[in-house]
């Protein structure tokens, strides 16, 4: 795809003076990864069989733990450049667990929201328990999540880790809404794209820095580069829910469409083809609708725009971790913003 061409030279900065080597931020990060799934469930000391079966059903282990893996490279990479110290502390690791945990959490509850049949190429929660049970889960394992946080008994990592908790609840709140106004439209999306999806990044990464490195500077690189990872994964992800099929992503395609939202490219099409603003005013509701729009930003060049925006972010995200001291865990960062947008589900 187009996309491909282009990303390369974003990671030319990725050879330092010290020459470090190419990293894979999944090898490199699997060691701090080990018995992950099985420590959550360790945090989900469950009475009920059925709950301990719904919570089971999700931390099944063969997620890519991507969220986990950036929190334990970006741990190392700022105790590396404070002390040159190579070790993640408990308390770091405790933050990829219970990032993972909120991230789940989240996706359990817009599952109910979405009314959604499939995620990661199987059932979900909902649709076997049924809504009542599954919005229960999900709450069950924010609140080990919210246990395990206090366990660290840091205040400030509390305070940082609980905004992510806010957020999410705002964004949701903000999908819910659309604007009138053009321009105010996209800030829209972009702030609910922040609240969804990329707090949680910037945020778990700001605490393992703040665990890791008295230095505030090194907080606002961590906040940074997980911001804008996070916001350019997702606007990778709009692009794939109208260029990749089904069975790569493991959902319905043009789901985002169906729910009523208009995303990225919807918005950059937009621009092209003005008669879609009435659909997005009454949310694709319309038979034909769906696919209308669909069409239009298939003949626009609304993908194409989106992976530019996604490109900008992640070059930014580039920039900010280029900050710190060379390391392979630094190099890893930078080739994940790489990974980011080359991949296909």
């Amino acid at each position: 795809r187009f996309h491909h061409t282009s990303t390369l030279r974003l990671c030319s900065c990725s050879k330092t003076a010290s020459d470090e080597k190419y990293q894979d931020p999944f090898q490199l990060g699997r060691k701090d990864l080990k018995n992950l799934y099985e420590d959550i469930k360790k945090e989900l000391l469950v009475s009920t069989a059925e709950l301990k079966e719904m919570c089971d059903y999700y931390f099944d282990g063969k997620g890519k733990a991507f969220r986990p893996m950036i929190v334990v490279l970006m741990a190392r990479a700022c105790n590396i450049h404070h002390n040159n110290s190579r070790e993640v502390q408990a308390s770091q690791r405790s933050v990829a667990i219970i990032a993972e945990m909120i991230h789940t959490a989240s996706l359990v509850h817009d599952d109910v929201i979405d009314d959604a049949n499939s995620r990661r190429g199987k059932m979900t929660v909902n649709q076997i328990w049924g809504e009542r049970k599954a919005v229960l889960a999900g709450d069950f394992i924010l609140s080990a999540a919210s246990v395990a946080l206090a366990r660290i008994g840091n205040t400030t990592i509390i305070s940082v880790l609980t905004q992510v908790i806010e957020d999410l609840v705002r964004g949701e709140f903000l999908q819910l809404g659309s604007k009138e106004n053009e321009n105010e439209r996209f800030a829209h999306y972009l702030e609910k794209t922040f609240k969804k999806t990329a707090s949680l990044i910037a945020n778990s990464c700001k605490a393992v820095s703040i665990l890791g490195c008295p230095d505030p500077k090194v907080h606002e690189i961590a906040y940074q580069y997980g911001k804008n990872v996070g916001i350019a994964f997702q606007l990778i992800d709009d692009v794939l829910d109208f260029t990749s099929c089904a069975d790569r992503l493991g959902k319905p395609t043009a789901a985002d469409l169906k729910l009523g939202l208009a995303t990225g490219p919807v918005l950059f099409a937009c621009r092209q083809f003005p008669e879609m603003n009435a659909m997005i005013m009454r949310r694709f509701s319309k038979p034909g609708d769906v696919e209308r729009a669909r069409k239009y930003v298939l003949q626009s060049d609304g993908v194409q725009q989106t992976t530019y925006l996604a490109q900008r972010y992640c070059h930014e995200a580039t920039r900010e971790i280029s900050k710190l001291r060379p390391s392979p865990e630094r190099e890893a960062l930078i080739q994940l913003t790489e990974m980011v947008l080359m991949r296909d589900k």
